[in-house]
């Protein structure tokens, strides 16, 4: 997963998103490791740069009343850890599609190393916080990506 990333919102590649990810001072604890929560941090940054990618705008949608994806679960296992200075790679696939929502993998690597493996659903919601269909256009656009699509 050694990517050389030069963009702000990282690449699409072959159904993949890859996102760069620098670690700072601020986002080690005590023991200069990576904060565990800084991985959520790190993987929803990569799912909003890839929103924009494929042309989706949230804030958009919600301004206009129409709504915006909130997680609904996620499911992380962490395997290795980040230090000071380390180049990570956040990697994301789309691997379900519903009416919804969307299930996303996303894998944190320091080179070819997996650091981190989250798994999680988002949800389309309506202002007032209920599940509504997501817009025609954005279930588009991750159809493109999906490894796995079902109904």
């Amino acid at each position: 997963m050694g990517k050389n990333l030069k963009t702000d919102d990282g690449i699409l590649e072959g159904g993949k998103h890859f996102f760069p990810v620098r670690i700072y001072y601020e986002d080690t604890d005590l023991s200069g490791l990576v904060y565990h929560a800084n991985y959520l941090k790190y993987c929803e940054r990569a799912r909003s740069s890839l929103l924009r990618m494929l042309g989706i705008d949230q804030r958009a949608a919600h301004e206009a009343g129409e709504g915006n994806y909130a997680v609904a679960d996620a499911s992380m296992r962490f395997l290795l850890p980040a230090r000071l200075d380390d180049s990570l790679t956040v990697q994301t696939e789309c691997v379900e599609l519903k009416a919804a929502s969307v299930r996303l993998a996303q894998k944190v690597f320091r080179g070819d190393d997996l650091l981190v493996d989250l798994t999680l659903r988002v949800g389309f919601i309506a202002p007032n916080g209920r599940p509504r269909r997501q817009p025609d256009a954005w279930r588009a656009a991750f159809s493109e990506l999906v490894v796995k699509e079902s109904e």
